[in-house]
């Protein structure tokens, strides 16, 4: 019987180098995964930024992912956090068309979901949230009869609750000892993007 194929959240510490994004997404690319979501940015340590990547897969296809992530030069740590008590977030910036009569109600409507009016302009409003996927959809939802006319969105991001932390220890590194499942790169090309 086939695992169950569910969203797998990934958070990859790697070197900040020129280069890397490119491989850690060419990885995804050769074994057919669809990302459904990646960020990245800076982390608390000064050489490292941090992906957070979500895909869809199963428990099998997961541990593959992450082992061979590993195995890219230039990532340093990996962890799936899907089924750990953790906290994910995205934001949202939402230009909505408004009218005289319309603008008052968008505005209750802003309350409501606790997002923000950060521009007013004679004819929309530039409205800002962070929250769930869950609630972004039901503030795209309720604001798609108004007329969106531009909408920005970040990938979903995600750190452990608590205390716990992302640990650097080295045998938390996933061994896939199934040498067909080899097809990453472990030597850096030449590519000029960065991450």
């Amino acid at each position: 019987m086939a695992s169950k194929r569910k969203r797998h959240t990934f958070v990859v510490y790697v070197e900040d180098k020129p280069g890397v994004l490119n491989r850690v997404a060419s990885l995804f690319r050769r074994r057919a995964f669809n990302i459904d979501s990646l960020t990245v940015g800076h982390s608390e340590t000064t050489s490292e930024s941090r992906m957070t990547i979500v895909v869809e897969s199963d428990a099998g296809d997961a541990r593959r992912i992450e082992a061979n992530l590993y195995k890219l030069v230039n990532v340093v740590r990996v962890h799936d956090i899907t089924h750990a008590p953790s906290i994910f977030r995205e934001l949202a910036m939402v230009k909505v068309a408004t009218t005289i009569e319309t603008r008052t109600q968008i505005m209750q409507l802003v309350d409501v979901f606790r997002a923000r009016v950060v521009d007013v302009a004679p004819d929309s409003l530039v409205i800002e949230t962070t929250g769930t996927e869950e609630k972004i959809e039901g503030l795209l939802e309720v604001l798609r009869p108004y007329g969106i006319l531009e909408l920005v969105r970040t990938g979903r991001v995600g750190m452990l609750r608590g205390k716990q932390g992302i640990a650097v220890e080295p045998s938390d590194r996933v061994e896939d000892e199934d040498p067909a499942l080899d097809d990453t790169d472990t030597e850096a090309p030449n590519v000029s993007s960065s991450v």
